[in-house]
């Protein structure tokens, strides 16, 4: 099984796509904007996905967070709303915006197991900072750490309830950003006690399956590596001090944040920690870069992922 996640062109597989899928073996597969037209036509896409794996667990993700985040949109599917509309209703009323984010990532993954995906790329786990840069914004549960562990909690939940196995990201926190990391690589230069906030909602869900690491660069604890590349980071912060033990998946390689080659950035990620990369381009010549480069999973990789979907498999 390959270390990797893979995207695809289209709306349906191509010939090459399914001779390249059957060959390479992907842990899984991730889906976009660009692969989701309607609903019969998406259900017959995750089938093929499943045909070509061999796998009927194999992992489909989505980023379906809901606002201005979510691949299945208007008309076809409904329109969720973002992170934040949970945390200004938890202002005025803890327990109902909790059981709001509860119901309504229920309601996501009854949408997402029609269409016969099973991984959902949320919730984002990110504080809320003052003068950051926009790019979490309203898909963070806001500034205070025990709000945004709470609400993420009800997520993971509530996604769960529906056979959904939800990924918090994007560890170990995208939060203090100065940058969107799709353009450049941001830098945080915060010192490890102010950091130690951002950790606490993830510290506080480290039981969950599945996670997603933050492509930023963190002075304290790395001056040359950016989270994803970091064997520091991963090693101490991740698995260390947050204690999340389950399935570690890089964020896109394709994101600017990263250099070097795309063999390079999966070798890279892969060598510090990561079980699985993400490729999401869809491009072929992108997919097939990776594979050369993204070592078999094998005992590192195949029992967290594993874990993970067992753990959707007991909820249908």
């Amino acid at each position: 099984m390959l270390a990797a996640i893979l995207g695809l062109a289209g709306e349906s597989l191509s010939a090459d796509e399914l001779a390249f899928f059957r060959e390479a073996r992907p842990a899984g597969f991730i889906l976009f904007g660009r692969n989701c037209r309607d609903r019969s036509q998406l259900r017959r896409l995750t089938d093929a996905l499943r045909d070509v794996s061999g796998r009927g667990d194999v992992p489909i993700l989505i980023d379906q967070e809901g606002g201005r985040v979510a691949r299945l949109a208007p008309p076809e599917w409904p329109l969720f709303p973002a992170a934040g509309r949970f945390a200004a209703l938890y202002d005025r009323a803890p327990i109902s915006a909790i059981e709001a984010a509860r119901a309504n990532a229920h309601a996501i993954a009854v949408t997402l197991v029609e269409a016969g995906i099973n991984v959902n790329c949320a919730p984002v786990l990110d504080l809320r900072h003052q003068g950051a840069h926009p790019v979490i914004g309203d898909r963070s549960f806001g500034g205070e750490p025990m709000r945004v562990a709470a609400l993420g909690r009800a997520v993971l939940d509530g996604l769960a309830a529906g056979g959904v196995c939800g990924v918090i990201k994007h560890i170990p926190g995208h939060g203090r950003a100065n940058a969107d990391s799709h353009e450049v690589r941001p830098v945080v230069e915060a010192s490890a006690q102010e950091l130690a906030a951002d950790l606490a909602p993830f510290r506080a869900l480290s039981d969950a399956a599945m996670a997603m690491t933050a492509h930023v660069r963190f002075a304290a604890w790395d001056q040359e590596n950016c989270a994803t590349q970091s064997a520091t980071v991963i090693g101490e912060v991740i698995r260390g001090e947050i204690g999340f033990d389950g399935l570690l998946l890089s964020d896109d390689l394709t994101m600017e944040a990263l250099s070097g080659s795309l063999a390079e950035r999966a070798r890279t990620a892969l060598t510090a920690g990561c079980d699985l990369v993400l490729m999401g381009s869809g491009r072929l010549a992108d997919n097939v870069a990776v594979a050369g480069a993204a070592a078999d999973a094998g005992a590192a990789g195949r029992g967290p992922l594993g874990r993970a979907m067992g753990a959707v498999a007991r909820k249908n």
